[in-house]
């Protein structure tokens, strides 16, 4: 019966598994957190509920909503009291199949990257876990669903318990059987247009885009979940550079260089290992429902696919850590044209 109820549930709520999707791998979950519907309605209220925020005005699902491709449509995020980060949302859509989260990758599992916004003084901006927690214990309608799902009293609910119950719901936000899939996998050639066909054999051979977004033969995730360092953001960091390098062989904290949010932002991955070969690297993104997830780059810097394709095509900006697979392409105008067709054809069904 309960097998029942949560196949109604998935089909009545749009909400489909991975497996049933053309051109994903199997998903697998956390022994520790297996999906229930229960658990996954509980997920998705936490997601959508404002009042897990400072103010009341913010939720998760005020960064990445579903009309958008679950990201939120501006060049940076917004938090509480109309605040702005320094960094774009980036989508959670297929973030079940990601190996790190964030796009320096600062978080290892969904449930460890579910609470860390609410945290963040600009995003949700509360204090504290302990914060979330309480706001819950209070509230009679979560009092019984922690209950049902975790079969805990009130007094029992812990934040670990929330980052469990958001994460069920976010791995089922899954995005597959595109018009790409049904031409590729499916072998159906009738679903791409000549142009995003011929975009197709230029991601894979001469834009060299398919070594981080990655095609397998029975699978394609548009990542390979790496790092990388293409340039983008690197003019913020040109005058504290050698600084930032002098201080590290000395030993000295960051904090000492008195850099500003967007060069703490710029350093990338660097924040996460200190290691220097990793400054200005940030994760590749899936490209899935890239023609949704405008503005583009980590800064949202670039406006259009057009954009983001004549960055690459002129090889990005030159910095000492720019990685050698980034440079010009020479593409000719068609060339972008059917690119920028083949990216338009990875919206999911």
């Amino acid at each position: 019966m309960r097998f029942l109820i949560l196949i109604f549930y998935l089909l009545f709520s749009g909400i489909v598994w991975a497996d049933s999707l053309l051109g994903l791998p199997p998903l697998t979950m956390p022994a520790d957190n297996l999906q229930t519907v229960e658990k996954i309605m509980l997920g998705k209220r936490l997601f959508n509920d404002k009042r897990l925020s400072a103010d009341g005005s913010i939720s998760c699902a005020s960064c990445h909503q579903a009309d958008k491709g679950f990201a939120d449509g501006l060049k940076l995020a917004k938090g509480i009291k109309g605040q702005i980060g320094t960094r774009n949302a980036p989508t959670v859509m297929n973030a079940a199949f990601f190996k790190t989260f964030f796009v320096d990758g600062r978080s290892k599992s969904l449930e460890a990257q579910a609470l860390a916004p609410f945290l963040n003084p600009i995003e949700h901006g509360l204090k504290n876990s302990q914060e979330i927690v309480n706001l819950l214990r209070d509230e009679p309608e979560y009092q019984q669903a922690f209950k049902i799902v975790f079969k805990i009293n009130p007094d029992e609910i812990t934040a670990a318990h929330i980052a469990k119950a958001i994460a069920s719901f976010e791995r089922t936000l899954i995005g597959g059987n595109s018009d790409f899939d049904r031409y590729y996998f499916g072998r159906d050639k009738t679903q791409l247009s000549d142009s995003a066909a011929r975009g197709l054999r230029i991601f894979r051979r001469k834009g060299n885009c398919a070594n981080c977004h990655e095609i397998s033969w029975n699978n394609a995730l548009f990542t390979d979940n790496r790092f990388y360092n293409i340039g983008v953001g690197s003019k913020a960091l040109e005058t504290v550079l050698d600084k930032l390098l002098q201080a590290q062989k000395q030993g000295k904290p960051i904090t000492s260089l008195n850099l500003t949010p967007q060069q703490l932002s710029e350093l990338g991955r660097f924040n996460v290992t200190g290691i220097s070969s990793d400054i200005g690297k940030f994760k590749s993104p899936t490209l899935r429902n890239i023609a949704l997830t405008a503005p583009y780059m980590h800064d949202g810097s670039m406006e259009t696919l057009a954009e983001v394709i004549e960055y690459y095509n002129k090889g990005g900006n030159k910095n000492p850590f720019l990685d050698a697979a980034i440079f010009p392409l020479n593409f000719s105008l068609q060339e972008k044209q059917d690119l920028e067709a083949f990216l338009q054809s990875l919206n999911s069904e």
